[in-house]
């Protein structure tokens, strides 16, 4: 079985509100050079909308052409915390009700992470226990920050506790880096500023202690974590170096960097080897950016069946993974 982690689906109702209320939040639906729609956020290209984003019977093709079995769907960037708590609480509700219609439609093609509302914890948690307990949902995704608020603040500690609890996993996705000026030009956000971000994202999470607080918390990054393989040394030499990277954590930063998992959204052999040879097969689970105009559903198999690793091991990162963190199939 072959299971798409990270992909993009943009629920109906939520481009309609995007278009309608986007304004008060700096978000507007506008066309690039090719005419196709980009969701731009404060003046940051955060997506360019292409047709399978919310049309499932094209996604179905595409995924049987490709050789995909199931994808899990969420919103990924931008997500509802942009919008003032109260419509962010009810656009989450909008977005996780009409994924969850998907995925009862075709149970043995979708599943589902849920879409909460993180700039307030008791909602986050309530909407969180909502997906899981009502809706069947699977994890949860979060952005490399919420807003600025970075993934170490003690806001986001109920969420962390509540979905440990569940003993589901946690996507981590970019959103829109924050230092806007240094990545306006040249596409350079999703070229090189979403995985500064993640890496970001990642060390914060483990430097600020999350890690060692929630020792069973089982989060997945995206793009291979950014370049977090390829700087994991660094990190840990920073780590030996530096008290206060000892401050929050009880061991080696490195160590600390393998109990991640990494989505293999990279296509590109000697960085999908550097990130194997640092983690390991069993925290690498497949992910294509599908239908994102820079992600691949084709090479996202092609790039992990050429790997000259064993079957058994390639059949973990296309699903076995997974499965395990979702506790399906047991």
């Amino acid at each position: 079985m072959k299971i798409d982690i990270h992909n993009h689906f943009y629920p109906a109702r939520f481009l309609d509100k995007l278009e309608k209320e986007g304004s008060a939040v700096g978000i507007s639906v506008e066309r690039d050079e090719w005419k196709r729609p980009v969701i731009v956020q404060k003046g940051n290209r955060v997506v360019t909308i292409t047709p399978p984003m919310n049309d499932t019977s094209k996604r179905l093709e595409d995924m049987d052409e490709a050789g995909f079995d199931v994808q899990v769907l969420t919103l990924s960037a931008p997500s509802v915390d942009v919008f003032p708590i109260d419509l962010a609480e009810d656009l989450a509700r909008v977005v996780n009700d009409e994924i969850a219609e998907i995925c009862r439609d075709r149970p043995e093609r979708f599943m589902a992470f849920a879409t909460l509302p993180f700039s307030d914890p008791d909602r986050t948690v309530r909407e969180l226990e909502r997906c899981v307990d009502d809706l069947g949902f699977k994890g949860a995704c979060i952005g490399s920050n919420i807003n600025g608020m970075t993934l170490d603040d003690n806001r986001l500690y109920p969420f962390y506790e509540r979905i440990t609890d569940y003993d589901l996993p946690i996507h981590i996705h970019p959103r829109a880096p924050r230092d806007k000026e240094t990545y306006r030009d040249y596409r350079l956000g999703p070229m090189i500023g979403f995985e500064m971000e993640l890496c970001v994202a990642v060390v914060r999470l483990v430097m600020g202690g999350v890690m060692d607080r929630y020792p069973k918390i089982k989060f997945i990054v995206s793009h291979l974590g950014g370049a977090i393989p390829y700087l994991a040394e660094r990190v840990e030499n920073c780590y030996e170096a530096y008290p206060e990277c000892q401050e929050n954590i009880a061991g080696p930063a490195k160590e600390v960097l393998k109990r991640f998992y990494y989505d293999t959204v990279s296509f590109f052999e000697p960085a999908l080897m550097c990130a194997y040879a640092f983690a390991g097969a069993g925290r690498m689970i497949l992910g294509s950016d599908y239908p994102h105009v820079i992600g691949d559903i084709r090479e996202a198999l092609t790039s992990i069946d050429a790997l000259k690793i064993p079957e058994e091991e390639k059949e973990m990162i296309y699903s076995g993974n997974l499965l395990g963190l979702m506790h399906v199939g047991k």
